[in-house]
């Protein structure tokens, strides 16, 4: 009865949620369309308090709820009194673990804000590595895991769906499926390094290879909504993304030297939205979207506005996290080489 509740509740879906939930929802229903119905993976969280939880050893025993949420988040904030109170009522055959995306946000916001609210339930700051496995495209975004270790639900909303994914989540059988592999460790470049070169699809439909043999290169890292959204929620960084945006298309319109390169999280970003915003502030320099989240990996990015400047020699020379005269003395160190 309970699968059959669970499968009416995924078909009908929102009747008359606000855009941003319906939206929200769509996105994580479509990353999470993959995963549902396979095995979790096999990973081992640490939360901020030090302790270690390792998922493969409560499969077969307890269902799982992971909530993947973030300090600036509005609809994270409001789904806050639903997550205590799952968390109060769950008993020993479900694990509650909130996990904040890393994302624009210190291991003290989320300390900070644990404390505000009163959280009691472990917390994990994520490097990225878990928002990779469950292919997070949202926040917040819930991951269900039933008692035997398949992945029953991905969503968006705090509403009965996710309530029916709960409990089909608890009720299920307690025989662990064969866990999938955890994901495997990308190679990471800091300050200092030399990095292979790589292919990166652009916004237009053509193909850079970055960072460019025999010539400096710039990857702006930034995020389309950041000037936006956090202009209630997060002022001063709202306006260091608008200032940082505003340098770059000066810096790139004067000095052809380098290659300026724009990568945005695919963090709440569609192609389409990344498009919407290029042209709302006529920005000249390529775009890609960063979907998957890789790049943002792969140069350990945690933070927009961030600029990455490489030598001729694809070394990766300095890494900019503030706009203004930062920016400005990076770039003459660069050129001094």
């Amino acid at each position: 009865m309970h699968r059959l509740l669970l499968a009416c509740f995924l078909l009908l879906g929102p009747a008359a949620a606000p855009a941003w939930a319906q939206s929200g929802q769509q996105r994580a229903e479509a990353a999470g369309k993959s995963l549902v119905g396979t095995p979790a993976p096999h990973v081992i969280l640490k939360t901020i308090d030090g302790k270690t939880i390792d998922l493969a050893s409560l499969y077969g025993k307890q269902a799982i709820y992971l909530k993947f949420w973030a300090t600036w988040c509005v609809p994270c904030r409001e789904q806050m009194p639903h997550l205590k109170k799952t968390y109060v009522e769950a008993g020993p055959d479900l694990a509650v673990i909130a996990i904040s995306v890393g994302f624009d946000e210190t291991l003290q916001d989320v300390r900070k804000y644990r404390d505000e609210m009163g959280l009691k339930m472990p917390l994990v700051f994520d490097d990225g590595s878990l928002g990779q496995a469950f292919h997070l495209r949202v926040t917040p975004q819930h991951v269900v895991i039933g008692r035997d270790g398949r992945i029953l639900y991905v969503g968006h909303e705090a509403n009965a769906r996710l309530d029916a994914a709960l409990q089909a989540a608890r009720t299920s059988p307690g025989v662990a499926a064969a866990g999938a592999a955890a994901p495997k460790e990308e190679a990471h470049y800091d300050t200092g390094d030399r990095v292979p070169a790589f292919d990166a699809a652009m916004l237009d439909g053509k193909h850079l290879s970055l960072p460019e043999a025999g010539k400096p290169t710039a990857l702006v890292f930034l995020s389309p909504w950041c000037e936006s959204y956090l202009a209630t929620s997060r002022p001063e960084l709202s306006k260091s993304c608008r200032a940082m945006r505003e340098q770059v298309s000066a810096l790139s319109a004067r000095d052809t030297r380098l290659r300026w390169v724009g990568v945005a999280s695919g963090l709440w970003a569609a192609h389409d939205e990344l498009a919407k915003y290029r042209d709302e502030h006529r920005i000249g320099m390529p775009l890609t979207l960063d979907d998957s989240g890789a790049l943002f990996r792969r140069f350990r990015v945690t933070h927009v506005p961030t600029v990455l400047l490489f030598d001729a020699q694809g070394r990766l020379a300095a890494r900019v996290e503030r706009p203004g005269a930062p920016l400005e003395q990076a770039l003459k160190n660069l050129s001094a080489r």
